[in-house]
């Protein structure tokens, strides 16, 4: 094998590699010697078929496979002799060959730069800290409390208004014809809730028990049922009951409520659930700085094949963002491969650039200090994967079994909070007392600082891109408090007067 060298740019190499014809034809005698031990000719005992014969029979289909191993296994070894680490798959193109000649191809790769691991004993970071004091508890409680509204029977004479909830019998029709799933008895509708189509609330404003009243509506064009979607419906309404919103208090029949046995019980599991709230805010905010530190720190070269990828990424996630609330369509996006703005382009590049320069800081941290994931904190993530899907539990370990680049990217976060949990201890970490308001309104600044957003793309709402803890990494919201053991009512009945839910993304 001669190879020479073409190019040796920062983080590309160019080769051209010659493999001689006789070491090719020496391939090419070894499968059909192969083949001759098991295939079964007319005409000959098993292991007796003339080679040539079998060549003239079979000798283009093996040169393919002669051809694609060669190739293969020449470029392995080129890496190998010169130490090249290769960022992506290498780009490899046959440029000449022909039968009992020397095989020619090309080969360009770009390479993961050599990267300094830094001493992190010198780091020093500051970590904000809030203890789950009574107020923050307290305003737990209340947010809590609000959350569990109420309703009370109003007198016969009070006239509804937004806010407040009648309960209603209906029956919906169209052309003076009844549908399927436009009637419903006893049903209780809060006023602005925006639960039924549009102008079906509206009109209730004002009604008192006792009250008749047709309620005249169109349905959204874009409405479940296509049968209806766009038809216009009058409901016939009989107001059963008015009720205004009851006070939200505090006290043991919330707790009660929420499946504990007291408020002294509440409070003691929300003052763990604020505690854990705000340790992970702190650790959001004290990541964000330790990785704007490696980032303005430790600058080098990266290979432009993985900052386009990043960039698709990012775009993709920009496209979604704006498809799946309805804000714009598939068709808008047509034959754009970014955004058409040349410094929004340019303002999402630099972000790709940072997510794929601390991606390979932090594996070559990783790697050079022993940081691994075991298989049972794999075997963990899996589990609570298809823990997600009730039913097709067996499917999910299935497919995370049989697809390896699934598996890397389900380990790809904990192996990047195991390295920044590696490099927290060795740095000098200052911590930072404040209230959890103060806390709040630092991820709050954080994550406006974070937010990047596009210019319109053709006229539609402004998409925007999400940030992950590789680039220059929004801070994840705190996830909400779950309520305490609480119970939820079954959802009422749908009903063709109500609104479609809208899909979970």
């Amino acid at each position: 094998m001669q190879v020479t060298e073409n190019s040796t740019a920062e983080l590309k190499r160019a080769y051209t590699v010659t493999v001689g014809a006789a070491d090719i034809d020496e391939k090419l005698q070894f499968h059909l010697k192969n083949l001759s031990q098991k295939i079964r000719m007319p005409g000959f005992r098993p292991g007796k078929a003339p080679v040539k014969l079998l060549k003239k029979i079979h000798g283009q289909a093996l040169m393919g496979q002669v051809l694609e191993e060669t190739v293969n296994e020449s470029a392995e070894k080129l890496m190998r002799d010169n130490n090249i680490r290769p960022a992506l798959r290498p780009n490899i193109e046959i440029t000449k060959y022909e039968e009992d000649s020397d095989l020619e191809f090309s080969l360009e790769v770009e390479v993961l730069p050599e990267i300094e691991v830094p001493d992190f004993s010198g780091l020093k970071l500051e970590k904000l800290v809030a203890e789950a004091d009574d107020k923050a508890v307290n305003d737990y409680l209340e947010r809590l409390a609000a959350q569990q509204k109420s309703f009370a029977p109003a007198a016969k004479t009070y006239k509804a208004k937004e806010g407040d909830a009648v309960v209603i019998d209906f029956i919906g029709r169209i052309d003076g014809e009844a549908f399927d799933g436009g009637a419903g008895e006893d049903h209780q509708l809060e006023l602005g809730s925006g639960s039924f189509i549009p102008g079906f609330e509206d009109q209730l404003v004002g009604v008192k028990a006792g009250d008749e009243k047709d309620v005249a509506v169109t349905f959204p064009e874009e409405y479940h049922a296509k049968e209806i979607s766009g038809k216009e419906a009058v409901f016939a309404v009989t107001v059963k009951e008015v009720k205004k919103p009851a006070e939200a208090k505090v006290d043991d029949d919330l707790a009660i409520n929420l499946g504990l046995e007291n408020l002294a019980a509440l409070k003691e599991t929300i003052g763990k659930q604020v505690a854990q709230e705000s340790e992970a805010m702190s650790r959001t905010l004290l990541k964000r700085a330790l990785l704007d530190q490696l980032a303005e720190h430790h600058p080098f070269d990266v290979p432009e094949g993985m900052v386009d990828i990043e960039f698709k990424q990012i775009w993709e996630q920009i496209k979604r963002d704006a498809i799946q609330p309805g804000e714009a369509k598939e068709e808008d996006f047509a034959d754009m491969d970014g955004p058409a703005d040349d410094k929004e382009r340019a303002e999402f590049m630099s972000i790709a650039e940072r997510r794929v320069r601390l991606g390979l800081l932090l594996s070559e941290v990783g790697q050079k200090n022993g940081v691994q994931i075991r298989q049972e904190e794999v075997n963990r993530l899996i589990a609570q994967e298809a823990s997600r899907f009730p039913g097709q539990e067996k499917e999910v370990y299935d497919f995370y079994k049989e697809n390896e680049a699934a598996a890397a990217q389900l380990r790809a976060p904990l192996y990047e909070e195991k390295v920044v949990d590696f490099i927290l201890e060795i740095a000098e970490v200052a911590e930072k007392k404040v209230t959890r308001d103060q806390l709040m309104e630092a991820l709050r600044a954080l994550e406006e600082d974070d937010e990047v957003e596009s210019k319109p793309v053709k006229k539609k709402p402004a998409a925007k891109a999400r940030s992950t803890a590789a680039k220059k990494p929004a801070a994840k919201k705190a996830a909400p408090a779950k309520k305490a053991a609480a119970a939820k009512k079954p959802a009422a009945k749908k009903t063709a007067a109500r609104k479609p839910a809208a899909k979970k993304s």
